[in-house]
C-alpha cells in the first residue's frame, strides 16, 4: 500500500502513524503532509524518518490511500485534489460525514457501505463512534428505538491545545496563578463544561446533534431519536458515555450482555466500573453497569468508554482502510 497522512504532526496524525506501524501492515510508501512550518522535519515510521511536506497539486499521486486529520476548511481543499490523484481519501473531519454519497463508517457495524465508496470515505465523530460500538450488539437482537446520551468527553477531544489548557490549569491553581481559559469556555481544572461544539436553535449543540446525525446513518435508522448532552471533564484521554437506549423488541438483560460480549471490538465489563484510564492507549470499547431503564420497559441503560484518539479517530480511520484493501 502506498498511503498519505494530512495533518501528520497532530494527536490523530500521530496516532494514524502509531496504528499503521502497530498492525504491520505492507506499506510501500508513506508520505506525511503538515503546514508549512513543519515542512522538512521529520516523525519516525519503522525504524526510519520520514521527512514532512506541504501538500499541494500533484503530491497524491500514486497513492493508493490518504487518511485526513485536518480541519474541514483544510479537508475540503484537499479532498479534490486526492480524488483527481485516484487515491481514497478516509477522512477524520466532519466536512461530509452526512454527504449521500459519502459512506460514514465504522468498519465492525457497517462497513460494507465503505465499498460503495466515491473516493471519500467519512470517519464518525468519535464519541459517536463508541456509543455506537456499545450498542451495536444489541441492535442485532432488535432494531433501536431511541437513544438518550451524556457523553464525558476528555480534554484531547479538543487536540494538543486541550491537554496543555489542562495541564497548565492544574499547575497554576496548585501555585495560586490566576486561570486562563483559551480552548474552552472556562475553567477545566476540576470542573465540568456542558457545552462542546456551537450552539443550535433547537439548544442543542453541533457536538450532540452528531449522535443522531451520523447514529441515524451508521446504524440505517433514519427514524432513530436520540437526545444527547455532551459535557467535557478534566480527563485527558478517553471518552466515556452513559447511555439509555430503548429497542423497538424487548431484549432481557441477560441476551444484552451475551451480544455486546459477543461483539467484534467490544469488551463487556461486569467485576467493576471501566474507566477512562484503563481504556486509554487501546481500541477497545469498555461497556458496563448495564441495566434495565426504569422508565421504559423496553429499555436498557448502560456505560462506556473508549480511546477517542485511537477507536474514536485514527485507528477506526486506519480500519477502514484495512477494510477496503481486502476486499
Amino acid at each position: 500500500m502506498k498511503i498519505g497522512i494530512v495533518g501528520a504532526t497532530g494527536a490523530v496524525g500521530r496516532q494514524m502513524i502509531e496504528c499503521i506501524e502497530e498492525r504491520g501492515l505492507a506499506v510501500e510508501e508513506l508520505r506525511l503532509f503538515a503546514s508549512e512550518r513543519s515542512r522538512g522535519t521529520t516523525l519516525p515510521f519503522n525504524g526510519k524518518d520520514i521527512v514532512l511536506q506541504v501538500a499541494e497539486e500533484g503530491s497524491f499521486d500514486g497513492l493508493d490511500y490518504v487518511l485526513g486529520a485536518v480541519s474541514n476548511a483544510m479537508s475540503k481543499v484537499f479532498r479534490p485534489m486526492i480524488e483527481k490523484a485516484g487515491a481514497v481519501y478516509i477522512d477524520n473531519s466532519s466536512a461530509f460525514r452526512l454527504e449521500d454519497n459519502v459512506p460514514l463508517v465504522v468498519p465492525e457495524i457497517n462497513g460494507e457501505d465503505a465499498l460503495a465508496h466515491h473516493g471519500t470515505i467519512a470517519n464518525p465523530n468519535c464519541s459517536t463512534i463508541i456509543t455506537y460500538m456499545a450498542l451495536a450488539g444489541i441492535a442485532k437482537l432488535s432494531p433501536l428505538t431511541k437513544v438518550n446520551a451524556v457523553t464525558y468527553q476528555a480534554v484531547s477531544g479538543a487536540g494538543i491545545n486541550g491537554f496543555r489548557e489542562l495541564s497548565g490549569q492544574v499547575k497554576a491553581l496548585e501555585n495560586n496563578e490566576p486561570v486562563e481559559a483559551k480552548v474552552f469556555p472556562t475553567q477545566i481544572a476540576y470542573n465540568c463544561i456542558a457545552e462542546i461544539g456551537s450552539f443550535l436553535d433547537n439548544g442543542y449543540t453541533t457536538e450532540e446533534m452528531k449522535m443522531q446525525n451520523e447514529g441515524r446513518k451508521i446504524m440505517h435508522l433514519p427514524d432513530l431519536k436520540v437526545t444527547c448532552t455532551c459535557v467535557r471533564v478534566p480527563v485527558f484521554r478517553s471518552h466515556s458515555i452513559a447511555v439509555t437506549v430503548e429497542t423497538k423488541d424487548y431484549v432481557s438483560i441477560e441476551d444484552a450482555k451475551k451480544a455486546i460480549a459477543a461483539y467484534p471490538g467490544v469488551k463487556l465489563v461486569e467485576d467493576h466500573t471501566p474507566t477512562p484510564i484503563e481504556t486509554s492507549n487501546q481500541d477497545i470499547v469498555y461497556v458496563g453497569r448495564i441495566r434495565r431503564d426504569l422508565t421504559s420497559e423496553n429499555g436498557i441503560t448502560l456505560w462506556c468508554c473508549g480511546d477517542q484518539i485511537r477507536k474514536g479517530a485514527a485507528a477506526n480511520a486506519v480500519s477502514i482502510m484495512e477494510y477496503i484493501d481486502r476486499k
